[in-house]
């Protein structure tokens, strides 16, 4: 544990960058052997949108990234937090629960917030406008939903109390298993219902991108499946039945246009409805 310790308290930008692309890599290639569905579509065209978003993401949470730091140093210093306050236990038991926090705040309540916030929606519908989701989907995100998102990141480790080098872990697992559930894979069943006990599986989190109610609005977890069984926002669909979308954007003009996504938040909201 003290290796990985190390290693995340001065993980170098370029590795967190190799993370992420190597992450896409390889369920990109994935995808190509085992896929969940055939979609009939420019499979480079579509990613180039997504990856554009990616990358508008990378630059957010890079100029904003002194206040995540400063953040998490503060905590620290001034033992402010949940995990500052806990006596002295196992560091594995230390790091779990800084984890499944972290994940509780800057993932959980960050996406089921943005589902029922009006202003915040019209944000991250952008990512639900998606008819096509493969690995590259996991980073589609507009500007103003990543700042969103770096918010609640900052809000979860003032909360927890969270060293920066679990903040790099943290970001580091977010990024892949975030690559993993939007992954067009197929996994047995058995498997994948084994491992959504524990982690979002890909089956699990398709259900959250079926184009209308009241699937729309469920399975908001990133790695961890805990938090939606607990707070009963837990569903299932059968693979068969899902249709990705969101039914307010199911045109093409509107769902495949990089312009039109990233106007999406400030038309008129009586097109969002």
């Amino acid at each position: 544990m003290e290796t990985i310790i190390n290693y995340f308290s001065t993980i170098p930008s370029l590795h967190r960058g190799l993370i992420l692309a190597g992450g896409i890599a390889f369920f990109w290639l994935l995808e190509s052997v085992k896929p969940l569905f055939d979609f009939d579509y420019k499979k480079w065209n579509h990613a180039g949108i997504n990856i554009f978003f990616t990358i508008t993401t990378i630059i957010v949470n890079f100029v904003m990234a002194f206040i995540l730091l400063m953040t998490a140093d503060w905590t620290v210093q001034n033992k402010f937090g949940i995990l500052q306050w806990l006596p002295e236990i196992n560091i594995w038991v230390y790091t779990i629960i800084g984890l499944l926090l972290l994940d509780l705040i800057g993932a959980y309540l960050a996406h089921l917030v943005q589902h029922k916030t009006k202003w915040m929606w019209r944000f991250h519908l952008i990512h639900h406008t998606d008819t096509w989701i493969d690995t590259t989907s996991a980073n589609r995100h507009h500007p103003g939903e990543s700042v969103i998102r770096f918010v609640f990141t900052t809000l979860g480790v003032l909360v927890v109390g969270s060293p920066m080098w679990l903040v790099f872990l943290y970001q580091s697992m977010s990024v892949v298993f975030s690559q993993f559930n939007h992954a067009n894979i197929s996994l047995p069943k058995k498997l994948d219902t084994f491992i959504s006990y524990i982690i979002v599986s890909p089956d699990m989190h398709k259900v959250h991108h079926h184009y209308i109610l009241p699937y729309t609005d469920s399975n908001y977890g990133n790695i961890f499946s805990i938090w939606d069984r607990i707070f009963g926002t837990f569903t299932v669909l059968p693979n068969h039945k899902i249709i990705y979308g969101v039914d307010t954007h199911m045109d093409p003009e509107q769902n495949n246009k990089l312009k039109n996504l990233l106007k999406i938040p400030f038309q008129n909201p009586k097109k969002l409805n």
